[in-house]
């Protein structure tokens, strides 16, 4: 059975599906990969344009709208296409422009604090990508089941505590050290983007595995938007580390 600690990508993504004979009708590596690119380029055109707005505006509040309208439209076209997977050619753009949209602004605010620590975040993201795949295609990183469960719980774990935080921030309520930057919370940063990392393990392994199988041709773009979904998590993640630790100087 397959498995991915990604939400996006469970044991039933590529499941109802029969194996694809004809040529070009099959899911294949290179037009996940050539997907996933188009995906970037929307973020980083949307995240351009957001970025350009607040720093000409030289006022917060202009990006503001933008931002939440991002952040939760971005939600609201993750869940469509987790649920409506056939959908994703339309959807996955969509949800890319949504979240260019947040990644800018919130980028933003970060680079207006901390100068520079967009283009570290952003460089970080890219060679943990490269690094990664490296690793993964020469066999030193292997996706066994053990290894997958062992992401997926850390990933669970991680998704409880960002919620907890959520609901007692409502009424008032932080949970103390792990988000500060003091050692506990550096730690705690350090271990999130490690297993936001070994997401993109799981994903690998999970495309190449629908690949192999002959998935739809439309599950390319699924598989591409699962992808984008990880290195997002993991940019904002490297990015929050890096605020942490320019807070300490």
């Amino acid at each position: 059975m397959m498995r991915s600690a990604n939400p996006t990508l469970s044991e039933k993504s590529f499941a109802g599906y029969g194996r694809v004979m004809e040529a070009g009708e099959a899911m294949t590596i290179q037009g996940t990969v050539n997907k996933t690119g188009f995906l970037l380029i929307l973020t980083v055109m949307a995240a351009a344009w957001t970025w350009n707005m607040f720093f000409t505006a030289g006022n917060p509040a202009a990006v503001m709208p933008y931002l939440w309208g991002g952040a939760i439209g971005g939600l609201v076209m993750a869940l469509v296409t987790i649920f409506k997977k056939n959908w994703a050619a339309f959807t996955a753009p969509i949800y890319a422009l949504l979240e260019g949209l947040f990644l800018g602004a919130i980028s933003a605010f970060f680079e207006a604090q901390y100068p520079g620590i967009v283009i570290q975040a952003v460089g970080l993201t890219f060679g943990t990508l490269v690094a990664l795949l490296m690793a993964y295609k020469s066999g030193l990183i292997k996706a066994t089941e053990n290894f997958k469960l062992g992401v997926a719980a850390a990933t669970g774990g991680i998704f409880l505590v960002y919620m907890a935080t959520m609901v007692l921030g409502f009424f008032g309520v932080g949970i103390p050290y792990i988000h500060g930057s003091g050692i506990i919370g550096i730690g705690f940063s350090l271990f999130v983007v490690v297993i936001a990392a070994l997401n993109l393990v799981m994903d690998f392994d999970f495309i190449e595995a629908g690949a192999a199988a002959g998935a739809p041709k439309f599950l390319e773009w699924y598989g591409a938007f699962a992808l984008i979904v990880t290195l997002i998590w993991l940019y904002l993640e490297i990015l929050r580390l890096l605020a942490k630790l320019s807070s300490r100087r």
